[in-house]
């Protein structure tokens, strides 16, 4: 089969096209041929070997010791192992395969059934490939870190990219206000997604907005997030979802003490992938609640492209490997 292929850390030239071996399905594995696959941060990080911190949770101090990356898939079941209950033949199926390897840049893809569900009835497996990470990081720092509670005022920055353009409808599907927050030349894609004020992100009126916020989602922290505590209530839940690495460390190693000193709660998103919540994404999909948002579609062999393309921030919604 066909498969995107790195043997060492680097830039989108490093990502080539190889022939490899199919994979086998052991007992409990499902195999999947990949109609789709998406393109996120994630997959920068684990091609780059950036953060150094990268290295060390996967293995590979000097050299790449996953070969094919790729996160998010969509496709059909072409086999499935002995022990398998869940799936059969032919059935279309969606996952987040960070837990179990890696590898959706390819033809085919031999996972645990645990890391799948049954796509969407109403979405393409192209708009389904989109789905399981950034949707999944939507609804883990929404519901389980941020509480978001009906009738509570929500601002979500980076609200244009993968994650918070699913933060945006499932805020709104779960009855919060939300003021969005992206650049100029995205508002008009935001506003589609039903945000009830969409700002420029060099113009937020900051004085303003002091004291306004039950919940900020900083999907974009790219910038120091301590100026946008004093515009949560006090208890507010400021929750860093995902932004510049330095940003992230100083959440993660002075979140407590900030938390205290401002009298609101800064948290960092650890979002993990289950089978539970990807049938909770089905179900509000069909239910007409979140949609996708796809920014261009890229052949196997261009996914060098797509990642520069993410790389410039410049993305609306998400970027699809059609495979």
């Amino acid at each position: 089969m066909k498969a995107i292929v790195q043997s060492k850390y680097g830039s989108p030239a490093v990502l080539s096209v190889a022939e490899v071996a199919q994979p086998i399905p052991k007992a409990n594995e499902v195999l999947v041929r990949v109609h789709a696959a998406s393109v996120h941060a994630g997959d920068w990080h684990l091609m780059r070997g950036q953060p150094f911190l990268v290295r060390l949770i996967y293995g590979g101090w000097f050299t790449p010791k996953i070969p094919t990356i790729g996160t998010d898939m969509a496709g059909r079941v072409e086999a499935v192992g002995a022990a398998v209950t869940q799936f059969q033949p032919g059935d279309e199926v969606f996952g987040d395969l960070s837990a179990c390897g890696f590898g959706a840049f390819a033809e085919y893809v031999a996972v645990p059934e645990t890391a799948l569900g049954l796509k969407p009835d109403n979405l393409t497996l192209e708009q389904a490939a989109t789905v399981p990470v950034s949707a999944l990081a939507a609804l883990h720092g929404l519901r389980d870190v941020g509480q978001v509670q009906p009738g509570q005022k929500v601002l979500i920055t980076g609200a244009s990219g993968g994650v918070g353009s699913y933060a945006v409808q499932m805020a709104k599907a779960g009855g919060a206000t939300v003021t969005a927050v992206c650049r100029p030349q995205k508002m008009a894609m935001v506003r589609s997604l039903g945000a009830d004020e969409v700002v420029d992100s060099q113009q937020i009126p900051e004085a303003d907005w002091q004291n306004q916020y039950d919940l900020i989602f900083d999907a974009a922290a790219y910038a120091p997030f301590d100026r946008l505590l004093p515009m949560l209530k006090p208890q507010g839940i400021y929750v860093m979802v995902g932004g510049d690495t330095w940003q992230i460390f100083r959440a993660l190693l002075f979140g407590g003490w900030l938390s205290k000193r401002s009298q609101r709660q800064v948290k960092c998103l650890m979002s993990a992938p289950n089978q539970a919540d990807l049938a909770t994404l089905k179900a509000m999909i069909e239910a007409g609640q979140v949609r996708p948002v796809l920014d261009r579609r890229y052949p196997l062999s261009e996914l060098p492209d797509a990642i520069r393309h993410l790389e410039q921030r410049q993305v609306q919604g998400k970027v699809v490997i059609v495979i």
